[in-house]
């Protein structure tokens, strides 16, 4: 059976021309949307936050929202437009976040997780499943996490999505969230001793496939962030080794592979810078890749920018 991996919801950065780009390197490797709040499915253009190519499967949309219902009928929209799974964030640390109700800061309000999954667990044949920290704030005992993740498992939450790391909802930054708090990986492992029925998938300063492969002596699967974005190559190496050997292609096709869907969306009004920020690390650590990275980012922006700026690009790699 393989591993659970999978590249994490990341605002801004994971939306669907970088999930495209990343599925032509891997096949089988899980990608997630950016969190998409429960109230702007309910109340914006479904198409324009929901509509994914299906090259992209298996791909889940991660929800935001502290509402039952908001959240119920935000499932029901993210399963009929196809979408594998519907993960809610419980990890987020943004003020933002926060002051909406949503992310970290349910942790400290398990009842109300309780009622939001309990909801969208009810509205979907999909699986609904939960990414949370180890702690937030002054609540960061193992006691208190042990005692979260018992209440998923009792409302038939099958996998969840542990940030090994714990949140500070005042005083530091989203960036710093990911970077301050030490990270407990034992703490994921210990769970998963705990709840040996669950899937229970790492997250959290994973860079390389040798820490992959700790993590998995321990947990079913773990969860890349930037390391997948900044070198997507990494994603090839994992597709080969976990999945299918040999199903990988060079760079050079997958950036030939990925030219007609740029062309598509182009002719649909999106620009080109759009697209190539999400491909500038393609070449990291090779000869070329300052050449490939600086040319999209000197000539993508410009008016009227088209599709020669990748093939311009490619020559000089």
């Amino acid at each position: 059976m393989f591993p659970q991996i999978s590249v994490a919801p990341m605002m801004d950065w994971t939306d669907r021309h970088d999930r495209y780009f990343l599925r032509l390197i891997a096949k089988d490797v899980k990608l997630y949307t950016e969190m998409i709040t429960a109230h702007a499915i309910a109340h914006g253009d479904k198409d324009y936050l929901l509509k994914f190519d299906e090259l992209e499967h298996p791909v889940a949309l991660q929800l935001g929202g502290s509402d039952p219902a908001l959240l119920a009928q935000a499932a029901r929209a993210g399963e009929g437009y196809g979408y594998d799974e519907i993960n809610l964030n419980v990890g987020c640390p943004s003020p933002r976040v926060s002051k909406g109700r949503f992310g970290a800061c349910l942790m400290l309000e398990p009842q109300l997780v309780s009622e939001c999954v309990t909801a969208m667990r009810e509205s979907v044949r999909v699986p609904v499943t939960v990414k949370c920290r180890i702690g937030v704030d002054e609540q960061d005992s193992y006691e208190s996490l042990h005692a979260f993740i018992s209440m998923l498992s009792a409302i038939g939450c099958k996998t969840i999505i542990i940030h090994a790391r714990k949140a500070w909802l005042q005083g530091l930054s989203p960036k710093q969230n990911r970077e301050i708090p030490p990270l407990h990986y034992e703490t994921v492992w210990r769970i998963k001793q705990d709840f040996p029925a669950l899937t229970i998938i790492i997250n959290g300063g994973i860079t390389t496939l040798a820490q992959i492969d700790a993590q998995l002596a321990y947990v079913d699967g773990v969860m890349l962030g930037r390391a997948a974005y900044h070198n997507p190559w990494l994603l090839a190496e994992i597709q080969a080794k976990y999945f299918s050997l040999g199903s990988h292609t060079s760079r050079a096709e997958v950036v030939q592979q990925f030219l007609p869907y740029a062309r598509s969306q182009l002719a649909s009004g999106v620009k080109l810078s759009a697209l190539t920020r999400h491909i500038l690390g393609l070449y990291q650590g090779i000869p070329g890749a300052n050449k490939w990275r600086r040319h999209l980012s000197e000539h993508a922006h410009r008016p009227n920018a088209g599709i020669e700026v990748i093939e311009q690009a490619l020559e000089l790699v």
